[in-house]
């Protein structure tokens, strides 16, 4: 009886800073003006930190931080529960849904991977970290700039989101799929490599279109080689304690990656 070896199947992309976004501006930017309704000042530093979670849980893990949980403090006398973080997100949502669009231009190279990948015979599954409402709004956005895969799952639609599993588990279940060690996991977040890696997938991270380098495409494309290798440097420090089977660039690389992990696939390697 031949071995069982399984062989590549699909890829799950997130989406803001992955196939859209360059730069992961759309939550940053909308997280410091929700804050600031409520008195509370944060920088687009601190609203990247837990970029990658669900949108409540981000702001439960900003509200976490001594710096912005003091402020609260001082504004509203205690520190902010999770009814106050209910109210920020509350917040927090409408203008998220009203500004979305505005920041979900296709990432360069990223139509021309989709098709890399529909070429391979590999079904495209994606999730993010955004809720389903405001999902609606980018996947319209996408639409019109050629991206619609297979199936899209958002934070609000599992128990758990990142880095918890089951939103890249949701795609392997509603694809069909033979087995998680066919399934590529692509991310600009630490949680969301993570959230490859406890699904049993390779995990593929994005060093300089996401949140970890927090460029615009305008300031990318002016980096010249020495500017390009700093940003990588410190994008590297925050994406590999997660344990990325892969780092690159920007999801233009990834066409390499997948050819190298069918080749590992075939000579019985697992993620």
């Amino acid at each position: 009886m031949t071995a069982y070896l399984p062989r590549l199947e699909a890829v799950i992309f997130d989406w803001a800073g992955t196939l859209v976004d360059f730069g992961s501006f759309a939550p940053t930017r909308v997280f410091v003006e929700a804050f600031a309704q409520f008195g509370v000042a944060i920088t687009l530093e601190q609203a990247r930190g837990p970029m990658g979670m669900g949108k409540w849980d981000h702001i439960r893990a900003l509200c976490d931080e001594p710096v912005i949980g003091r402020q609260y403090e001082a504004r509203f006398g205690s520190l902010p529960d999770d009814a106050a973080v209910t109210s920020i997100y509350e917040r927090f949502l409408p203008m998220q849904l009203e500004k979305v669009a505005q920041y979900s231009d296709v990432i360069p190279g990223a139509l021309e991977t989709l098709r890399a990948v529909r070429e391979r015979g590999l079904k495209v599954g994606s999730c993010s970290g955004y809720p389903a409402s405001v999902m609606q709004r980018v996947l319209a956005r996408a639409a019109q700039g050629g991206i619609a895969p297979d199936c899209v799952v958002a934070s609000d639609e599992v128990p758990r989101a990142r880095p918890a599993p089951a939103m890249a588990l949701h795609n392997v279940i509603a694809l069909g799929l033979a087995d998680v060690a066919g399934c590529v996991k692509v991310d600009d977040t630490d949680v969301g490599i993570e959230e490859g890696r406890r699904a049993g997938m390779w995990s593929v991270g994005l060093l300089l279109s996401g949140n970890a380098a927090g460029l615009t495409l305008q300031d990318y494309l002016a980096l010249d080689a020495a500017g390009r290798e700093a940003a990588r440097e410190r994008a590297r420090a925050v994406l590999a304690p997660a344990a990325p089977h892969y780092l690159i660039d920007t999801v233009a690389e990834l066409p390499d990656v997948l050819t190298d992990i069918a080749a590992r696939l075939a000579r019985g390697e697992r993620p």
